[in-house]
């Protein structure tokens, strides 16, 4: 499909390469956005420690008693990685990989494209097992106490 568009002509490929670059700065904006909340907060006592994160949250899925600073530290991890603001990390790595793809598609004019095309493919399978990770994490409000006996 050939478009005339302002004076130019643009294909198939190069209209979706357009599309992904576009989707790829909403979710970086996003992002920016994310990690900068993050940033901003004061951090627990209990994050500073190497592996917490990945302890507590095993405390979760297994459901053990947390102490108080553990279950506050929890939520805030599972509320971090629920917000919809997360999953525009995974939402720009895949349009990278599209934006890569569809670009270099789009500069072949036709022609056969070599393995060099599809490198683009590698961070759009990461990006899902990103937001297989986020979602995973995501289900563990359920598994939290309502509240800590102390």
């Amino acid at each position: 499909m050939n478009w005339n568009f302002l004076g130019t002509n643009w294909h198939l490929f190069g209209d979706l390469a357009a599309v992904a670059f576009v989707a790829l700065l909403l979710a970086a904006t996003g992002v920016f956005g994310y990690i900068r909340r993050l940033r901003s907060r004061t951090p627990l006592p209990i994050s500073e420690g190497i592996g917490a994160r990945k302890s507590v949250l095993a405390k979760v899925r297994k459901r053990e008693p947390l102490s108080a600073q553990e279950l506050e530290f929890a939520s805030r991890v599972i509320a971090d990685q629920r917000s919809p603001l997360a999953f525009c990390i995974p939402a720009a790595i895949f349009s990278l990989g599209c934006f890569y793809v569809f670009g270099s598609l789009e500069q072949l004019h036709g022609a056969t494209p070599s393995e060099r095309t599809f490198l683009g493919v590698i961070p759009m399978f990461g990006s899902l097992n990103v937001t297989a990770q986020l979602l995973r994490a995501a289900k563990l409000k359920k598994h939290l106490p309502v509240s800590v006996a102390e």
